[in-house]
């Protein structure tokens, strides 16, 4: 039977033109992408037939390794069609899938540093080796359309017909010798590029082109606040990446200054911009569209902390419907640097940062624009993971965009700084569950041993000492207790913001975020959701570990005298009076001029709305061990025990007349 089957298979193959076969070449590669789909950036190979006739790729191999050139195979069924193009994303993962119809992923990546590509037939014969040097960022390189040697494209175009040029290398990139910053009678800007390259410029944000204006040689003069880009084009060559600067000609700064600047393309365009509806059923800032966009900080006394290319999304869920939206921030190797090496966080003593975000404030349902960073701020001390903030004002391509909170981004990344973990893979294989922790709300990572750990604590009695070891081996109790203890005494009712981690080899841990539906009344919520039967219905995220844990005696005492610590050590009014001071001292500065730009709030109302929160934050810390005591069935004597003495202490501190 197996000589049958080889006979057939030569047979089949001498029937097919050995034409057909030469027809399918490496038509373009990309070793440096720089376009991210959920936060994956998978370089690629594309393949183009040039022949008249469809050829079947089942079984032919691709590979980066002369030692093993079946390194990667093409599944049977693929076929490629005359005139066709496919991709091959080289993910470096051994556990992907390896596609199917125009689309594949290998299981090796690519070199931007310059390597050996092997593409081989079903029978192990080498149709083509492709040896590419060293690749830019963000550029492709690959064989022009119409014929012609490998190269450098100006415009990648993968699945598309190439451009018609290919160049040898790419020019080198200006520089721009006037630093962007706050020029209040405005200044004149001097650029340099290149020998031999003619420089070109833009102030509205669009990457310049050949047919944009050449810089002055006497320099550019800036009045007014403007953003300037400049990039350099030598015959013969791609060009090069594109500078830029802002100039802020601002009579007061009053805050540290986020400016982005990237074409419209990427921003207000109906069919691509992130930051708009857009005409499609799913609107544009829904699709998580990841694009470049050049980055500066501003600090506190105007100096330029960073100034580099990037990429951005609109952030957020339900928020995003506002006209002011938030926005992610990340650094990528494709574009120079893989990190923001600066820290702007006072509590934080990082020296980098990965991503950042910045948050519109524009959910708070009461407009106080401050709930969430002033209350995330008073867990600072107790070991639970909270987001940094920064007060900041934000401008886009020129336009002033208001007042923003610059945050830490919640992901691997982030939490593998707080954790301390460093190795490459073991960030990769942090778990980071929201909610229920189910498929739906998996952010990172797996969600199998959380989801056990909750069915354990709603089925089993962890009185048991055997129950409850396995529980302590799995979650960090102390971390549960505060995050429970915070969301209750700051009254948070959007319950379902509630999110677990865990780092490989480590337990699982709550962090806070999100906060910004607390201090808005004085009522049990969200003690419901929180303190309620283990096998009661789950709402939001699994409450079964806590109440669990309730069950058993010891740890309802460490959960009581844990919430009585915290209330204690950070809600006395005076420290969180302090908080909002802070806070509020900067608003009252910069929300006239951000109120202008959106036209969405009333200072005065502002004015009310804090007050109202303030009164809820000095108040509500009191009502707590009343709250607990109808929702934990506690006697006089355990409320007398646990709260006595904090409860006495915060109706001094945390009183006013007439309360």
């Amino acid at each position: 039977m197996l000589k049958k089957l080889c006979v057939l298979t030569l047979t089949m193959l001498l029937l097919l033109p050995a034409a057909a076969l030469a027809d399918v070449v490496i038509s373009e590669v990309m070793a440096s992408n720089g376009t991210y789909e959920n936060e994956e950036s998978y370089d690629w190979v594309e393949l183009h037939n040039n022949g008249k006739k469809a050829v079947d790729l089942s079984g032919w191999y691709l590979s980066d390794s002369k030692k093993n050139l079946q390194k990667w195979a093409f599944p049977k069924g693929t076929k490629l069609k005359a005139g066709g193009y496919l991709t091959v994303f080289c993910t470096g993962e051994d556990d992907i899938d390896p596609g199917k119809n125009s689309t594949f992923y290998a299981t090796y990546s690519l070199s931007a540093e310059g390597e050996t590509l092997y593409l081989s037939d079903a029978q192990g014969t080498l149709i083509q080796k492709l040896e590419y040097p060293r690749q830019y960022g963000c550029v492709s390189y690959g064989l022009p359309s119409g014929g012609g040697d490998y190269g450098y494209f100006a415009n990648e175009t993968r699945n598309k017909k190439n451009d018609t040029a290919a160049y040898p290398g790419r020019t080198e990139s200006p520089g721009i010798a006037t630093t962007g910053g706050f020029y209040p009678e405005g200044v004149t800007v001097q650029a340099t590029g290149p020998r031999g390259a003619v420089l070109r410029y833009t102030t509205d944000g669009e990457t310049p082109t050949a047919q944009s204006e050449v810089f002055p040689a006497a320099g550019l003069t800036v009045s007014k606040t403007t953003v300037l880009r400049v990039r350099a084009f030598r015959e013969d060559e791609v060009p090069s990446v594109t500078v830029s600067a802002t100039y802020l000609v601002e009579s007061e700064q009053l805050t540290p200054v986020v400016s982005l600047v990237t074409d419209d393309k990427y921003l207000f365009n109906k069919k691509t911009g992130a930051l708009v509806k857009g005409s499609g059923d799913t609107p544009n800032y829904a699709k998580e569209l990841e694009y470049p966009v050049n980055i500066e900080y501003f600090n506190m006394e105007g100096v330029c902390e960073i100034n580099q290319m990037g990429t951005f999304t609109c952030s957020g869920h339900s928020a995003r419907i506002n006209a002011q939206k938030s926005i992610a921030l990340y650094a990528r190797k494709a574009y120079g640097n893989e990190t923001f090496q600066f820290n702007p966080f006072p509590t934080r003593d990082y020296t980098e940062y990965k991503s950042l975000l910045l948050r519109a404030a524009n959910s708070d349902a009461y407009a106080t624009r401050l709930r969430d960073i002033v209350a995330s701020s008073l867990a600072e001390g107790e070991g639970l993971l909270y987001q940094d903030h920064v007060i900041i004002q934000v401008y886009i391509n020129g336009e002033y965009w208001g007042h923003y909170n610059l945050r830490e981004k919640i992901n691997k990344h982030f939490i593998a700084q707080f954790e301390g973990v460093t190795d490459e893979n073991d960030i990769d294989s942090i778990d980071i569950l929201a909610r229920t922790g189910t498929d739906r709300f998996t952010q990172n990572g797996d969600n199998e041993d959380w989801l056990a750990l909750a069915d354990f604590c709603k089925k089993n009695d962890l009185n048991i000492p055997e129950n409850l070891a396995y529980v302590e081996e799995r979650l960090d109790i102390d971390s549960m207790f505060t995050h429970a203890a915070y969301q209750i005494i700051l009254g948070n009712v959007d319950f379902t913001n509630v999110r677990v981690y865990r780092v490989p080899g480590g337990k699982w841990k709550y962090l806070l975020f999100d906060v910004e539906a607390c201090w808005r009344n004085l009522d049990k919520t969200p003690l419901e959701y929180y303190i309620k039967p283990v096998k009661n219905k789950i709402n939001g995220f699994r409450h079964e570990p806590l109440n669990a844990l309730l069950a058993v005696p010891a740890y309802k005492a460490k959960f009581l005298n844990r919430v009585a610590e915290i209330l204690e050590d950070h809600f006395q009014w005076p420290e969180v009076e302090a908080k909002f001071d802070a806070v509020t001292a900067v608003l009252e500065q910069i929300l006239p001029r951000h109120i202008e730009r959106w036209d969405n709030m009333k200072l005065k109302n502002w004015r009310t709305n804090v007050s109202a929160t303030k009164y809820y934050a000095r108040v509500r810390p009191r009502k707590i061990p009343e709250l607990l005591k109808a929702a934990m069935k506690l006697t006089n004597a355990e409320v007398e025990e646990y709260f006595g003495e904090v409860l006495a202490l915060l109706e001094v501190t945390n009183a006013r007349q007439g309360d």
